[in-house]
């Protein structure tokens, strides 16, 4: 009888203990999948959102005559990273490299008018959009060109892993598609003749065609229609919703409109 006891309590002690083993397997479990996103933590403890963008995309971001950075996304990161509690740090990259420099840590985040694509979508997450964009065809003011399909034969420029790159692949019959790591450069050579045509944000043709008036036009047909966001890396989830949080109250607030009147000339959250 008292052999039958113990027998009992034994296995009531070892049932208790398994039951015990589980829930602390089951607490570690939940500490460190809380410890893979201290993303939002560690930009805070830093001090400073690192952003990563290409300087030479006026309006959005480009370097100004003083050679300070200047543009619509650089004005945006500064009010984000104060909506954070933290400093704004820029860091320059090529747009070709961007997204492969976000997923190896260079910088917490892109804000360089990246449109949302499905592409991207499998390889980043995307905070907003923060502006319904997309590609427009840029010519010289006394070119001939007046839509699409007088793109046939023409040699075109677009700015070297942009979505403007994969649209102008897309046009059919086009000679030869030039690709620069800067717009600029692709404006350059449409300014000299060295391309017929210019496929663009239709934010960064509206600039130049202002800044550098009679010099370009802008064609009535657009080819896409693209929303741009904040690149963050997948695992980021609590920066993302922090950033998130940050951009609807820039909308709401009016941020985001001043920004729209100082760099487009009129508000485009209107």
């Amino acid at each position: 009888m008292n052999m039958k006891k113990i027998s009992a309590l034994v296995l009531t002690a070892v049932m208790a203990m398994s039951l015990f083993a589980g829930c602390g397997k089951s607490n570690s479990g939940t500490s460190t999948n809380q410890k893979t996103d201290n993303s939002l933590q560690k930009v805070k403890d830093a001090g400073v959102l690192k952003i990563g963008l290409d300087d030479s995309y006026p309006p959005m971001e480009f370097r100004d005559e003083k050679n300070e950075l200047a543009g619509f996304d650089i004005d945006m990161g500064k009010e984000l990273a104060k909506k954070l509690g933290v400093k704004y740090e820029p860091v320059t990259t090529d747009f070709n490299g961007i997204v492969l420099a976000l997923k190896s840590g260079k910088f917490d985040a892109i804000i360089a008018a990246m449109s949302i694509t499905d592409e991207r979508k499998k390889e980043i997450d995307f905070v907003g959009p923060y502006i319904d964009g997309g590609q427009i065809i840029i010519v010289k003011n006394s070119s001939a060109i007046q839509g699409k399909a007088d793109l046939k034969g023409k040699t075109l420029a677009a700015q070297l892993g942009s979505t403007g790159e994969q649209a102008a692949n897309k046009i059919e019959g086009a000679k030869e598609v030039k690709k620069y790591d800067k717009v600029t450069e692709a404006f350059h050579d449409l300014s000299i003749g060295r391309v017929d045509a210019l496929i663009v944000d239709g934010q960064v043709g509206g600039y130049y065609t202002k800044k550098e008036a009679g010099t370009y036009k802008i064609l009535t047909e657009k080819l896409t229609k693209e929303p741009e966001g904040i690149g963050v890396k997948k695992e980021n989830k609590e920066l993302k919703d922090a950033l998130q949080k940050a951009l609807d109250e820039l909308k709401k607030d009016g941020t985001l409109s001043k920004l729209s009147m100082k760099w487009f000339g009129y508000d485009i959250y209107k």
